[in-house]
């Protein structure tokens, strides 16, 4: 049997192996090994990026529940806020409990896609940069709502890029943590809106003098308009640009489909009936008064203090004008650069007016209580006083004659000598020699503890040049002292808050006393005679037809100071004009300017 041959099997020819047949594996290792490392530094440079940002942040919810300082409201009369200190913060609001224009108008103008963004809006970021590239300069913000109360709540205003990578870190944990609604109430209760006010509610009171619950489309649009530049565009600094800046909201409801354009047209319309009425000019001298003689409140209370004061707006404002008028005309022409007024309850000594000086500027010198003058002839009331203590009385007959006492010659303003007068006509034609005589009797010490008993609290000279006011006062100091003449004889404490509340509820209330100063037929003994004075005497510019007037002029050396206390309806009105660096003016003598002036600020 024939054996067969064995066939080897072909083998492929050996070939080399090229560097690329053997690189692969270790290029693919390489590859895997730089994404791995890449991977881990770059979650490590992210990590120490956000740890940079996140080391110093603020702890959003401790932040969120933080106090603040209660601010202080003061409210005339009337009910009109008439100063505050400190910032303004209304209620606390929810969203739920606002009309829906007041969100629409805050998302139309600032984050029209609050409702859809995670905190962040890439579309606004865009737009707001094409714009600002556009122009040439920072004319749109892309910040959302969320990334605003971010800033505003937890962080400060640096421009850096930290502040704004921690802003929107803060953005993410908000929308995390809270819902939409949420994060618009924060902005509603704590963005500033200018004037002092923090918060819709404030800002609605303030200019509209209603809550934030009752805000009309237009007013919503002004208040909405107002983050962009709050001290600019608010009503108080500038009510054209704030009307202005309402339209521009009203517009963007428009265009957000927020507002058809018929409603927009009727909400605009209601501009022309302006805003809430600012507090009197010059109302800030009483304000600061007020508080200061206030002193420390109880501090067991949460939430702003609302001090309902005692002025009376109208009267205040009455007293500024004619006051300014005053100033500005005739006193112009007399040499008078300066003057004050008060007005005071004569039953409770509860301020109605106060005004410092012509210049009603936010901390300027208070005239009406900070000044101390001469008094001159408006302090005989006191030495009249001591007359009837010592037992004369108003038909007491002295000698008008050249008197001197120790050295001392006092003369008559008009130089002549009336011969016998009664002490009720010598007060009334406020007769120099008469009050030395009285002095001269009854003791300069006398004097000065009469005028003590119903209020001149300030020093007094010790000898007989007290008969001619030659001692310093303060013009209100010396208005509460004539309240005793015409309230029966009890001496009052000039006050300007009646009470506080907190929270709704009262926490402090003013305990008005009176001291029986002088007895009920002493008083009216003096206040007859001061109605003689402006009936009859030297007062009688201050006398208004139908209305019983006591009062009594003042005029010191040379025309330095003019005065004027009078007393009218159970209202003391105080009248002081002069200069600062006590120059004498042209004439002018209480009987003149001051009377006439007390009589315009009392006669309606």
């Amino acid at each position: 049997m024939a054996r067969t041959a064995r066939v080897a099997p072909k083998r492929k020819p050996a070939t080399a192996r090229t560097p690329a047949a053997r690189r692969p594996p270790r290029r693919r290792f390489r590859l895997v090994r730089w994404v791995v490392l890449a991977t881990l530094w770059g979650t490590l440079a992210l990590g120490g990026v956000l740890a940079w940002l996140a080391w110093d942040l603020p702890h959003p919810a401790a932040a969120l529940e933080a106090t603040r300082r209660p601010g202080v409201t003061l409210l005339d009369t009337e009910g009109g806020v008439l100063a505050r200190s400190g910032d303004l913060y209304g209620e606390t609001v929810q969203v739920r409990d606002l009309p829906a224009h007041v969100a629409d108008a805050v998302i139309a103008i600032e984050d029209r896609r609050f409702r859809w963004h995670f905190g962040v809006d890439p579309i606004g970021l865009a737009r707001a940069a094409f714009v600002n590239v556009s122009q040439g300069q920072v004319v749109q913000g892309g910040s959302t709502i969320t990334q605003q109360v971010a800033k505003n709540l937890f962080l400060t205003p640096d421009r850096s890029f930290r502040r704004k990578g921690q802003e929107l870190l803060l953005a993410l944990w908000l929308e995390r943590a809270f819902d939409k609604d949420e994060i618009l109430a924060v902005w509603l209760n704590r963005v500033y809106l200018g004037a002092g006010a923090w918060g819709v509610d404030a800002a609605s009171r303030l200019y509209f003098g209603v809550p934030a619950r009752r805000l009309s489309v237009w007013q919503a649009a002004v208040i909405a308009g107002l983050p962009r530049a709050p001290s600019r565009l608010n009503p108080r600094a500038d009510p054209a640009a704030a009307i202005a800046r309402g339209r521009v909201v009203l517009a963007a409801m428009v265009e957000a489909g927020l507002l058809s354009a018929e409603a927009a047209r009727r909400a605009e319309a209601e501009a022309a009936r302006g805003f809430a009425p600012a507090p009197p000019r010059g109302a800030g001298w009483f304000a600061v008064w007020a508080q200061d003689r206030l002193g420390a409140l109880p501090t067991d209370h949460s939430g702003d203090l609302l001090l309902r004061t005692t002025l009376d707006p109208r009267l205040q404002s009455r007293a500024e004008d004619r006051l300014a008028a005053l100033l500005a005309g005739e006193g112009a022409r007399l040499g008078v650069g300066e003057g004050a007024v008060v007005a005071l309850d004569a039953e409770t000594g509860a301020v109605r007016a106060m005004v410092g000086g012509r210049e009603p500027r936010a901390g300027g010198f208070n005239r009406a209580t900070g000044a101390r003058r001469q008094p001159g002839s408006a302090f005989k009331p006191f030495v009249w006083l001591a007359a009837l203590e010592a037992g004369m009385t108003p038909a007491t007959m002295l000698e008008d004659r050249p008197v001197t006492i120790g050295g001392w010659r006092p003369e008559n303003i008009d130089g002549r000598f009336r011969g016998p007068v009664s002490l009720a006509d010598a007060l009334a034609q406020s007769i120099n020699t008469i009050a030395a005589q009285i002095v001269a009797e009854v003791g300069a010490a006398r004097v000065a503890a009469a005028a003590r008993r119903v209020g001149i609290v300030s020093d007094q000279p010790r000898d007989a040049t007290i008969a001619l006011g030659t001692g310093e006062v303060g013009l209100l100091e010396l208005a509460a002292a004539y309240a005793p003449f015409v309230n029966g004889g009890r001496a009052v404490v000039p006050h300007g808050v009646l009470r506080a509340e907190a929270g709704g509820r009262i926490v402090w209330r003013r305990e008005t006393s009176t001291v029986r100063a002088i007895p009920e037929e002493r008083a009216a003994q003096i206040a007859a005679m001061l109605r003689n004075a402006v009936e009859r005497g030297t007062g009688r510019a201050a006398a208004i037809p139908g209305r019983a007037v006591a009062g009594k002029t003042g005029t010191t050396q040379g025309f330095r100071d003019a005065w004027f206390i009078g007393a009218v309806d159970g209202l003391v009105i105080g009248v002081w004009l002069g200069n600062d660096d006590a120059s004498p003016m042209r004439g002018v003598t209480g009987g003149t300017l001051p009377a006439r002036l007390f009589r315009e600020i009392a006669g309606r």
